[in-house]
């Protein structure tokens, strides 16, 4: 998916459902009235979300001008002036909710992705995001994990195989279901992503492990095993030809425990909490008439 087209929809979307018919409220200001208007980050946080923010006044407000005085996943402090923007004010305060939705959502999901990142620092473990996001926002929450220092795991069924417990119920087992992934693969040619799309075996046991070990399996996701069980499957890995799968852990995962599971030797860590756990970062934004 492009995510210049996505950012665009994003913004047309939040605006029909924000503005709608008209700015009841904007109206009360004289209609040629020009304002300055100045963000200020309330905490420190990473700043994320521009295109959104300054998309939202293209749509809205044409002629305004949008002036930063902060980058893309730079770390705020408290009170620092962000952004500027200059432009006829019915406008302005039309734009101004919907603009600083999209700025506290995505610099909220790149400031917890960056605790996560700063916590396995020294290590050779990625933090990964999944698909429990907010509907609609999908690309717009996976580009801020990335910001964040973050890595995507699939974007959505189509680019991605993952293998979970009730795939391997219906399917007859990991190795039938690992089997049939490569013929599922090769049949969608009507799918652009399909041929590069990754295969992945979620496995809960070690007895299951050691069966996607052996049918081949390069992506495997133990989900919630203790340490101990964790400990175990990076050994077994390894006694299969040196480690040929990469281990991605998921289950429980918080900002408290993330390094632990990282020192037990897996490749990457995944966690819903990135993108479905958000506390918007506090922005506001002051005018004034000029």
């Amino acid at each position: 998916m492009n995510l210049q087209n996505s950012i665009i929809e994003n913004v047309r979307a939040a605006l029909l459902e924000d503005v709608g018919y008209g700015d009841l409220t904007a109206q009360l200001v004289p209609a040629d009235a020009r304002a300055e208007a100045k963000v200020i980050s309330r905490e420190a946080a990473v700043l994320c979300g521009q295109a959104w923010f300054s998309e939202t006044f293209k749509q809205v407000a044409p002629s305004a001008v949008v002036q930063w005085h902060a980058a893309e996943g730079d770390v705020m402090t408290v009170n620092q002036h962000i952004v500027t923007v200059t432009g006829n004010a019915r406008e302005l305060l039309s734009a101004e909710r919907t603009a600083l939705n999209f700025l506290q959502l995505l610099s909220g999901t790149a400031t917890t992705v960056k605790q996560f990142a700063l916590a396995l620092q020294g290590t050779h473990t990625k933090i990964v995001d999944s698909r429990k996001t907010i509907p609609g926002l999908r690309l717009a929450q996976k580009y801020a994990v990335t910001v964040g220092g973050g890595y995507n795991h699939r974007f959505a069924l189509y680019d991605g195989i993952l293998i979970k417990e009730n795939h391997i119920a219906t399917a007859g087992g990991i190795t039938a279901a690992l089997k049939q992934a490569q013929a599922v693969k090769d049949a969608a040619t009507q799918n652009p992503f399909a041929r590069d799309a990754f295969v992945m075996v979620e496995v809960e046991t070690l007895a299951q492990l050691h069966e996607a070990l052996t049918a081949g399996a390069t992506l495997i996701l133990l989900d919630n095993m203790s340490h101990d069980m964790i400990r175990e499957a990076v050994a077994m890995n390894m006694s299969f030809n040196d480690g040929k799968a990469d281990l991605e852990v998921s289950g429980n995962v918080t900002l408290d425990n993330v390094r632990a599971y990282a020192e037990l030797g897996v490749d990457r860590i995944s966690s819903g909490s990135l993108t479905k756990h958000i506390r918007a970062v506090d922005y506001s934004m002051r005018m004034n008439r000029l």
